[in-house]
């Protein structure tokens, strides 16, 4: 198929609801002989650490698209403006009891916890150049103007690969607009019923075991 490239969520993608890594999917990432970019909500210390210890590639995509690092010694290239997500925190925190996680370490964006209705909250952020998104596991109040899909451009070029060449695999909301981005987008079995509407592909299995059926469906391992 052409596949030169890989960019995989982590949470909910390569681990199960308790955040386990599936092993049998970690190896076969080690495996291959294509830059594999970690695509996660996470914070980018997080990613960078995590993408170590899978064994990939060191480009990692984090904070939902509003940061990325190309070394893991290297520097955070921060592509979303947090000053708008105030703005907004600011607006919901007279509707509701936010409680804030990570707060310290985010570049780029504002991470809650699930304690409120996010479809009442998105109707609040109309207007303020603003988006929240359930990445499953937290809301992000993240900057319009980024995603992962665009950060996986800002990536590509910079790599000089074709985002087409790219193949996206992933699970939830978060990842709709990387899996449209890419040539070729895979949601795994317990993806969000959004993401799976805009795949290409739809894995019979779940998780970790769902990334191992795309590559081998990709002819990569």
């Amino acid at each position: 198929m052409g596949v030169k490239a890989i960019a995989i969520d982590l949470d909910g993608t390569l681990t199960d609801r308790r955040r386990r890594l599936n092993c049998n999917a970690v190896e076969s990432l080690r495996k291959l002989k294509i830059p594999v970019v970690l695509a996660t909500g996470n914070i980018s210390c997080f990613a960078r650490t995590a993408a170590k210890l899978i064994g990939v590639s060191d480009i990692v995509i984090a904070e939902n698209g509003g940061v990325v690092r190309f070394e893991y010694d290297g520097d955070d290239i921060v592509l979303g403006d947090k000053k708008k997500c105030y703005a907004a925190l600011d607006i919901l925190r007279k509707h509701y009891d936010v409680i804030l996680l990570d707060e310290e370490y985010r570049k780029s964006e504002i991470c809650l916890r699930r304690t409120f209705p996010i479809e009442e909250a998105s109707k609040l952020l109309i207007g303020t150049g603003v988006r929240i998104i359930d990445s499953g596991f937290a809301y992000h109040i993240v900057d319009e103007n980024v995603s992962k899909g665009k950060a996986l451009k800002f990536i590509a070029e910079k790599l000089g690969i074709d985002v087409k060449d790219f193949a996206a695999i992933g699970d939830s909301e978060n990842d709709i607009d990387l899996i449209k981005t890419a040539g070729i987008g895979i949601a795994v079995a317990n993806a969000d019923i959004r993401l799976k509407e805009v795949a290409d592909i739809v894995t019979s299995k779940p998780n970790g075991d769902g990334v191992v059926e795309a590559l081998e469906f990709l002819g990569l391992i």
